[in-house]
């Protein structure tokens, strides 16, 4: 990045195809808060895209991963913006871009970004302005007084024995990017994922964001007993299945 911040990424491209050009879009996977690109998904739609010569993108952003940088120096923007600077130097050509929680987000500003680039849309558990209604909404007074005025707040996580660090940054620069008040002009085809047993992101959410999407082809996959990872071989095939469809 311009301001020195190194980004890590894996790429499966043409020439690693079985030596044949790849089929079609290229495929995107962007990780969620606190993830990286060596998780379940990441590594399942690698071999995934693979198999079927498709070229492949995967990467960690700033303070996650393998990439440079503390964690709580992000924030949404920052993210996104790393996001695009990886696609627009690491691919050609029409894009299928897969984004799980946090990154259901940057994929939707991606695509606000790129539009002409963009060829479809798959979320999993997708978590658009996430920071405000997941996170500030759900502080109690005290901890929103705490926050504002240390800058930081450290809140239990479930996934790690590190606790998750909410910034004031993280909170007041999410709010340039909240989706969910108005209309998105996001047009093409959309395939939402979401359990309904998610303790992490309402399914609601889901449903929410298919109802502002422009597009008209948007389709929402219900998963009753699905947890927010959505992770067991079953849910993977299910999003196998919804990607191999935009393909």
């Amino acid at each position: 990045m311009a301001d020195g911040r190194r980004i890590a990424y894996a790429r499966r491209d043409a020439a690693e195809i079985a030596g044949e050009a790849a089929r079609g879009a290229s495929v995107v996977f962007l990780s969620g808060f606190r993830s990286d690109m060596t998780g379940t998904k990441a590594t399942f739609l690698d071999a995934h895209c693979a198999a079927r010569r498709r070229a492949f993108l995967r990467f960690d952003y700033s303070g996650h991963g393998q990439s440079s940088g503390a964690f709580s120096d992000g924030t949404i923007g920052r993210w996104a913006e790393e996001a695009i600077a990886v696609i627009d130097s690491c691919t050609t050509g029409k894009l299928i871009l897969v984004g799980s929680s946090m990154g259901g987000w940057i994929m939707l500003l991606v695509a606000l970004a790129r539009p002409d680039r963009i060829a479809g849309l798959v979320g999993i558990a997708a978590a658009p302005d996430f920071t405000e209604t997941l996170m500030w909404n759900r502080l109690g007074d005290a901890e929103k007084d705490r926050l504002l005025a240390d800058g930081r707040l450290l809140a239990d996580s479930q996934y790690s024995d590190e606790p998750t660090i909410i910034t004031r940054a993280l909170i007041e620069e999410g709010r340039r990017h909240l989706l969910l008040a108005a209309p998105i002009g996001i047009r093409c085809p959309v395939r939402l994922l979401h359990g309904m047993a998610d303790r992490d992101v309402p399914y609601q959410v889901s449903l929410e964001l298919a109802d502002r999407l422009a597009a008209e082809d948007v389709r929402v996959s219900l998963i009753k007993d699905g947890d927010h990872r959505l992770s067991r071989d079953a849910d993977l095939a299910l999003l196998a299945q919804n990607l191999d469809a935009l393909l």
